[in-house]
């Protein structure tokens, strides 16, 4: 069962995606990300890519496009905040890009 990140949880899987440009939002217990493509192709593509993990892992992100910038935002809603799928999806998310 999915679980809210206790304060140790937090410590340890929050800090990494912070120093890799998540942050954590000030209204809500989620993080978020912007990615910049190099146009809307590359953009789409990213999406593409996120949403078959995201469907795999059954955990589907708050997301935006305009363009060739996709806003990602990341919170557990059965649970009302952060939970380990977050940080792992967030994790996922950066390598795709790379």
């Amino acid at each position: 069962m999915t679980e809210l990140l206790s304060d140790t949880g937090r410590k340890t899987m929050l800090d990494p995606l912070c120093k890799a440009g998540w942050q954590i939002e000030a209204d809500r217990d989620a993080i978020s990300k912007t990615y910049q493509f190099a146009d809307f192709t590359e953009a789409f593509a990213f999406m593409t890519r996120a949403a078959l993990w995201a469907e795999k892992w059954n955990h589907h992100p708050e997301w935006t496009n305009v363009y060739k910038t996709v806003h990602v935002t990341l919170t557990t809603h059965d649970v009302g905040g952060l939970s380990a799928l977050d940080a792992k999806l967030a994790r996922k998310l950066d390598q795709l890009v790379t």
